[in-house]
């Protein structure tokens, strides 16, 4: 009897498959059935070529097959400022905190349309490093975010900056408590959230940080979040100055006046997290916070103990921080500048020198990140059921050269540039290291002339 074969829209065949999963599962000559956006099975090529009948018939010999990264504090609207303050700093000192002096002032002064060629410009840079996915931390003009990555093909959670107070903010990015409220509100009905991630492009609420946002802000914020189901994305314990801060106004120590407040619980996102100590590392964990580290630029505030976050069970993803600081949207080389970070946090204190697992730091920035921003029940592995997000990565580069295994280059070597070809829910969105959604040339003459006339804003 002849078996009849199932119908599916693509099989992914003849890769190395390392799914992520918690059993650490990996298949050398791999294969993954997709339909409808979805994985409809993970195994051997020689069993799934047997049993179904694709479309289209992806040939990965050489590849490795992995989920795509997520990229959990995102400042998508800061794009067009890349390499701005490098270049100023080699002109004079700058002026600190740099998000007070150089990066709210910035976003102040973009238009909807400077917001949505930023969106192109990252998300497409993202899509090609193998980043699938993205945590928006807030900025100006949200919808148009929305709408680039709709075009992009890129998933991800859209927020706005949220402040209604605040020292040398400018007028124009603050906002009366109830207009905050209200905003927030709108952006998450006009863009939902669905359990099974098959809306791409939801939103979720933000507030910038506690010295920007009155404590009834923040506990509305916290209200209007449980309410439709969405986190709030907020910085945290970054600097010296926010914990000067609370315990000047409020007694306390920021998860402390969090916890104060009633919202520290698994509705919040703490981005950076750089001077949280063990008790409030313990705060985490029981109360189910998130948090993300941002290694490109963490080690020059403190000490970020993210590894040890990580090993307690918070979820705790990695992320850019955008490309204000040190340029790069590649959360390969992300993870491997917090390998190199966390080694000197965590072992060399007491001499180890293999403090840090090689696997650990790039787990984070998959499972992670999807576990930040609570989509892991369909994406962060490659499993029957989750969204067929799926990145194909080279074997053939000089750094690849004689590896012992593949997985041994994945996850101490493995950088953006060996990313080939990219799914997002199933669709390729970069074939042989390009963008096929949108024209990346054009978006990249638009940013370069934008530019120029934005940096007169920074001074």
């Amino acid at each position: 009897m002849i078996q009849q074969l199932q119908e599916i829209d693509t099989l992914i065949q003849n890769a190395y498959v390392v799914t992520f999963d918690d059993r650490g599962t990996v298949i050398p000559d791999g294969a993954l059935a997709v339909h409808g956006g979805k994985i409809v099975e993970v195994g051997t090529t020689s069993d799934l070529r047997g049993r179904y009948s694709p479309a289209e018939r992806i040939f990965a010999s050489g590849r490795i097959a992995m989920p795509g990264l997520t990229d959990a504090h995102l400042h998508t609207a800061q794009t067009l400022m890349r390499g701005l303050l490098p270049t100023l700093g080699m002109t004079r000192p700058l002026r600190s905190p740099t998000w007070q002096e150089y990066l709210v002032p910035f976003e102040n002064g973009l238009t909807p349309d400077d917001v949505r060629l930023s969106g192109e410009l990252a998300y497409s840079a993202m899509l090609t490093s193998g980043t699938t996915s993205f945590f928006e931390a807030g900025g100006p003009h949200p919808d148009q975010m929305a709408e680039a990555a709709v075009t992009t093909g890129i998933r991800g959670a859209v927020s706005l900056s949220t402040m209604d107070g605040g020292n040398r903010i400018p007028g124009s990015m603050t906002m009366t408590t109830d207009e905050a409220l209200q905003r927030n509100v709108e952006l998450v009905e006009r863009w939902p959230k669905d359990p099974d991630g098959s809306t791409r492009v939801t939103a979720c609420m933000s507030l910038r940080q506690i010295i920007t946002c009155t404590p009834e802000l923040v506990q509305g914020i916290h209200r209007e979040a449980r309410n439709h189901g969405v986190k709030v994305h907020t910085h945290l314990v970054e600097g010296t100055y926010e914990i000067d801060y609370a315990l000047e106004n409020f007694g306390k120590r920021p998860v402390d006046y969090l916890l104060d407040l009633g919202v520290f619980d698994d509705t919040l996102h703490g981005a950076h997290s750089i001077l949280a100590g063990d008790e409030d590392i313990t705060k985490y964990v029981v109360h189910g916070v998130s948090a993300c580290h941002c290694a490109k630029g963490n080690y020059a505030i403190g000490t970020p103990p993210a590894v040890r976050m990580w090993r307690r069970g918070v979820n705790i993803g990695l992320g850019t921080d955008g490309v204000a600081n040190a340029g790069t949207l590649d959360l390969f080389r992300v993870a491997a500048i917090a390998r190199v970070g966390q080694e000197h946090v965590e072992g060399m204190t007491v001499h180890n020198r293999d403090g840090i697992g090689l696997e650990e730091p790039l787990r984070m920035g998959v499972l992670g990140g999807a576990r930040a921003m609570a989509a892991d029940s369909y994406t962060g592995t490659l499993e029957s059921g989750k969204r067929a997000d799926v990145v194909l990565l080279r074997t053939d580069s000089p750094d690849a050269w004689a590896y012992s295994s593949p997985e041994a280059f994945l996850f101490e070597c493995a950088s953006g540039r060996d990313v080939d070809r990219v799914l997002v829910d199933g669709a390729t969105v970069v074939k042989d290291g390009e963008v096929v959604t949108v024209d990346t040339g054009e978006i990249r003459m638009k940013a370069a002339a934008r530019q120029k006339e934005l940096a007169k804003n920074i001074a």
